[in-house]
C-alpha cells in the first residue's frame, strides 16, 4: 500500500470520529489559542520561505506569500468565529411523519474525506483547516511549494492540538504533485476535491479525476460604473475592487462605463495614481496585477452583455443610484457575487461573516461563492420506525401515507 493511500486512510479513520465524538468545538478553541502562542515560530518559518522565494516569483505572488501580524491575527479571529457557531452536525433540516410511527428525518452531516490544492498563501491552510473541523470532515492539504515552511508550521500547531483529541490525521499535509495525483484517483476515500489556483491547475483538477470538484477556474470580475452612478463612490469602488489587493481572485479585471457617467475622467485618474496600468483589450484575462481593462459601453443591457460574454461568473459590481437599473443588475448578471455600490473585494468567507472560507465556487450544484460551513455539509435521511414494512402501502388494502410535515 502506498504512503499516500494509507494517509487517506488514517484521514479517513480521523473523520469518523471527529464527525461523532469529537469536541469540536473545542478543538477550534484550542488551535486558535496554540496558532497565537506559536506566533514567533511561524513567522519564523514564513521568512524561510520568502527568502527562498526572494527575485525567484513575481511581486504579485511574492506579496501574496507573506504573512505578517495582521494577517495572522485576522485567521485567529476567524476561527474564534468558527468556534462561536453552532454545532451545524446532526441538525434536523426536515422532519416528516410517514405514517403513524414512522418518522422521515433529513439529518446535516458533513461530507467526508476533503483533499485541498491552493495557493501560495499561508493564511489559506489554517482556514481551510478549521473549517473542515468545524464541519466535522478530514481535510488533506497541497499548499503551494513556494509556502513550504510555513504551511508546515501551521498544521504542525493544529495536528499537535488535534492529537490531545485523538483525531490527529484529520489534518495532513501533502508535499508532492505526485501524492496529488494518486489522491485524484481515490474516489473510494476522497469525497471532494477543493482546487484553489490558477486557471490551468483548476482545469487540469477537473480533467484528472472521478471526485466531484468545487471551485472556479477564473475570477474574472467587473465593476460597471452606470451613467446615474455617484462620481465619489464610483472613484471609491473602482480603486478598491482593482488597487486594494490586485493579486486575489476577488479583485476586479475590467472596469465597464457607461458613456453618460459624467465623473470617467476622475475614475480613470484616481485608478493611474494607485500605480493602475489601464488597457483597452485583454477583456476575459486574469491578471491579477495592477492592469485593468476599460471599456466605455452605451447601456445597461450592454455591460450585462459583455459581463455574460467575458465574465468568469465569480463577482460583479454595479455603481449607480439608480434603483431599477441596480435590481436589474442584480437579478440579470449570473455571477456567484452581484453587488450594488459595494466593492467586488468583499466576495470573501471572512468578510461574509463564514468565519473563512476553503475557496470561491462558481458551481452551480452544492455550493456558489465564498464556501464556508454551509459549502462543506451534506445531509443524509434516518428513517425511524417500528416494525413497518412497504408490503402494508401496496395492493388493495393500501394503507395511505401521511407524509405530514413536523419540521
Amino acid at each position: 500500500m502506498s504512503t499516500t493511500r494509507q494517509q487517506a486512510e488514517l484521514a479517513r479513520k480521523a473523520f469518523l470520529k471527529l464527525s461523532t465524538t469529537a469536541d469540536r468545538t473545542a478543538i477550534l478553541n484550542e488551535v486558535a489559542s496554540a496558532i497565537e502562542q506559536n506566533a514567533a515560530v511561524i513567522f519564523e518559518a514564513n521568512k524561510k520561505d520568502l527568502d527562498e522565494a526572494r527575485g525567484s516569483i513575481s511581486e504579485p505572488l511574492y506579496k501574496r506569500l507573506i504573512l505578517n501580524e495582521s494577517k495572522l491575527r485576522d485567521v485567529v479571529a476567524g476561527i474564534r468565529q468558527l468556534a462561536q457557531m453552532l454545532d451545524p452536525l446532526g441538525r434536523v433540516l426536515q422532519e416528516t411523519e410517514l405514517d403513524d410511527g414512522l418518522i422521515l428525518r433529513k439529518i446535516q452531516t458533513p461530507i467526508g474525506v476533503i483533499a485541498t490544492i491552493f495557493e501560495s498563501r499561508p493564511d489559506v491552510g489554517p482556514q481551510i483547516a478549521t473549517l473542515a473541523i468545524r464541519t466535522g470532515n478530514a481535510v488533506l492539504l497541497k499548499g503551494g511549494r513556494e509556502a513550504a515552511f510555513t504551511n508546515a508550521a501551521i498544521v504542525d500547531v493544529i495536528r499537535r492540538v488535534l492529537e490531545t483529541h485523538g483525531v490527529t490525521d484529520a489534518v495532513q499535509l501533502v508535499s508532492t504533485r505526485e501524492e496529488i495525483s494518486e489522491l485524484l484517483k481515490m474516489d473510494d476515500l476522497i469525497s471532494l476535491v477543493i482546487p484553489r489556483g490558477s486557471n490551468e491547475m483548476v482545469r487540469t483538477t477537473q480533467h484528472s479525476t472521478r471526485i466531484p470538484v468545487l471551485g472556479h477556474a477564473d475570477g474574472v470580475c467587473h465593476v460597471y460604473i452606470d451613467e446615474f452612478a455617484d462620481t465619489e463612490k464610483a472613484v471609491r469602488i473602482a480603486v478598491d475592487s482593482k488597487a486594494q489587493y490586485p493579486a486575489v481572485c476577488n479583485a476586479a479585471e475590467t472596469l465597464l462605463v457607461h458613456s453618460g457617467f459624467p465623473g470617467r475622467d476622475a475614475v480613470l485618474k484616481a485608478l493611474s495614481e494607485a500605480g493602475v496600468e489601464l488597457r483597452d483589450s485583454g477583456f476575459g484575462s486574469e491578471y491579477l496585477d495592477f492592469i485593468m481593462n476599460v471599456k466605455v459601453v452605451s447601456s445597461l443591457d450592454e455591460a450585462i452583455d459583455h459581463i455574460h460574454r467575458y465574465g468568469s461568473a465569480h463577482t460583479d459590481s454595479i455603481v449607480t443610484e439608480n434603483k431599477a437599473n441596480a435590481q436589474r443588475f442584480l437579478n440579470e448578471v449570473d455571477s456567484a457575487g452581484v453587488y450594488w455600490n459595494a466593492s467586488t473585494r468583499f466576495a470573501d468567507g471572512y468578510r461574509y461573516g463564514f468565519g473563512a472560507e476553503v475557496g470561491i465556487s462558481t458551481n452551480k450544484t452544492h455550493a456558489r461563492g465564498p464556501v464556508g460551513v454551509d459549502g462543506l455539509l451534506i445531509y443524509k435521511y434516518q428513517l425511524i420506525g417500528d416494525g413497518h414494512i412497504v408490503a402494508a402501502y401496496t395492493g388493495e388494502n393500501a394503507r395511505a401515507f401521511r407524509h405530514k410535515k413536523l419540521l
